[in-house]
């Protein structure tokens, strides 16, 4: 089914669009839960709280690209629910680690005024991305959105794992000097 017919489903109020959706956009909700979580529970739930999200907020909103909005809520659930995991104990680490990794070039919000120019370092970054050839933002994102082990991003693009790491070094180093010359301080 369409994205439009799904959408149509869901602003009529008919159960059938959380069916729909789940047929449509099951797996790859369940993979970007599963490549934060490693946990087939949390995933699981995380993936039906999403359909849950979409419900409410579809109306009054009518998304452009039904696959984004989904993926989006179904990252931020899985990582709020990694941060509550984490807290507890540490988990298979991916998580910790790539979050590290953009530390070194992208500014923590400590305070309120950070979290004010969250939206304006958020337009930055994806302008950053905008500009990179394909394959590069494709692996950025598949590390840093997707959170998936460099192992995997090596198989997908047939690869060598050590290209993998030096390619998101530098695209790590790239953004770091595009933000700063933006004014963004590191």
């Amino acid at each position: 089914m369409k994205d439009a017919e799904i959408l149509d489903l869901y602003w009529g109020r008919e159960e059938q669009a959380i069916y729909e959706t789940q047929k449509t956009y099951g797996n790859y909700c369940y993979s970007i839960a599963w490549n934060i979580l490693y946990s087939k529970e949390d995933s699981d739930e995380c993936v039906n709280d999403t359909w849950l999200r979409a419900w409410n907020a579809i109306p009054p909103r009518r998304p452009g690209r039904l696959a984004l909005f989904l993926g989006t809520i179904t990252r931020n659930l899985s990582l709020d629910r990694w941060k509550e995991r984490h807290a507890m104990k540490r988990g298979k680490g991916e998580m910790e680690i790539a979050l590290d990794e953009l530390a070194e070039c992208v500014p923590a919000a400590h305070d309120t005024q950070a979290e004010v120019e969250a939206a304006e370092l958020e337009r930055l970054v994806n302008d950053f991305l905008r500009g990179l050839p394909e394959r590069e933002c494709n692996i950025f994102l598949r590390r840093y959105w997707y959170v998936e082990e460099y192992s995997d991003i090596a198989r997908r693009y047939d690869m060598k794992l050590n290209t993998v790491k030096t390619s998101l070094f530098r695209t790590r180093a790239k953004l770091r000097d595009y933000l700063e010359k933006e004014g963004v301080l590191i």
